[in-house]
C-alpha cells in the first residue's frame, strides 16, 4: 500500500510499520510483531498504545493472551474528521491569543532579521507569507515553485488573485514564449546575460528572498526595509531600461 498516505495523516515511522504487519498479516501476538518488524517489544507496546487511542487498532483477548489488529478502514477517515475538529478547536484559540503573540513579537522584532528555509515545506512558507502583502516582485524567474508543487500552486495563486496581490515578475531569457502571465501579474523577460542558475530573488513588503530551486530547496530571508526598498529600485530599473515584453 502507499505509505506515504499515513504519512500524510501523521503517523511516525514506527506506527506505520506496525499499522502495514498488522494489516498484512492479521489478528496476531506482540511476539509476531517483534519477529516481523524488529522493532523492540518495550517500543511496541508505545506504538500500539499510540495506535489504540487513535482508533486504528484494537485487540482481543484469548486464554489470557492479546491479540492485536487492524481497525476497519474507516478509521482512518474517522481518524482524519477528528484531525480536522482538532485543528479548526486550535485555529480558535489561536486567534484569541495572536494579538498578545504577535505583540511581544513586534516588541522584539529587530530592524534587520535573517532567516533561513529549507525543503518543501520551508519554500511553501515564505509563498504563503508573499500573500500577506500587496505586491511581489520577482527577478530572475522561471516559474520553479508551480512545476515542482502544481496542485498547490493552482490553490496558492487563486487565493493569490481573490486577495488581489499583484505580481511583477522578470523571466529568464529562455523563459520567452514558454510562459504566459497569470491574472493580476505583468511578465518581462531579461537579456541572456542574466541567466543562470534556478536561484530566482523575490521582493515583497519589507521582505527580500534568495531562493535556491535546484537539487535542494533554500530561501534566505531578509526583512529589512533599506535592503527591501533598494531591490526594488533595481527591479523597477530592470523592469523599465533593461527587460523587454
Amino acid at each position: 500500500m502507499a505509505l506515504e498516505i499515513l504519512r500524510k495523516l501523521g503517523l511516525s515511522d514506527g506506527e506505520i510499520k506496525i499499522y502495514v504487519t498488522l494489516l498484512n498479516i492479521g489478528r496476531t501476538t506482540l511476539q509476531k510483531i517483534n519477529e516481523n518488524t524488529s522493532i523492540e517489544r518495550r517500543n511496541i507496546y508505545d506504538i500500539l498504545n499510540k495506535l489504540i487511542e487513535k482508533g486504528l487498532v484494537n485487540y482481543i483477548q484469548e486464554n489470557k493472551r492479546r491479540y492485536f489488529q487492524v481497525s476497519n478502514p474507516n478509521s482512518l477517515k474517522h481518524y482524519v474528521s477528528e484531525q480536522k475538529n482538532d485543528l479548526f478547536s486550535i485555529e480558535e484559540e489561536l486567534e484569541k491569543h495572536l494579538p498578545e503573540i504577535t505583540a511581544k513579537y513586534n516588541a522584539l522584532h529587530y530592524d534587520i532579521n535573517g532567516e533561513i528555509y529549507r525543503g518543501k515545506e520551508g519554500i511553501k512558507a515564505v509563498w504563503e507569507d508573499m500573500l500577506n502583502y500587496k505586491e511581489i516582485r520577482w527577478i530572475g524567474s522561471g516559474r520553479y515553485v508551480p512545476k515542482l508543487f502544481p496542485v498547490w500552486f493552482a490553490n496558492w495563486n487563486n487565493r493569490r488573485i481573490k486577495k488581489r496581490v499583484m505580481i511583477y515578475n522578470l523571466f529568464r531569457s529562455e523563459f520567452r514564449g514558454k510562459v504566459n502571465s497569470f491574472l493580476l501579474e505583468h511578465i518581462r523577460f531579461l537579456p541572456e546575460e542574466f541567466s543562470g542558475n534556478p536561484c530566482p530573488i523575490c521582493v515583497y513588503g519589507n521582505k527580500t528572498v534568495h531562493f535556491v530551486l535546484g537539487s535542494i530547496l533554500f530561501a534566505f530571508l531578509i526583512e529589512n526595509k533599506e535592503t527591501a526598498e533598494n531591490y526594488k529600485k533595481y527591479h523597477r530599473y530592470l523592469w523599465e531600461k533593461v527587460a523587454k515584453s
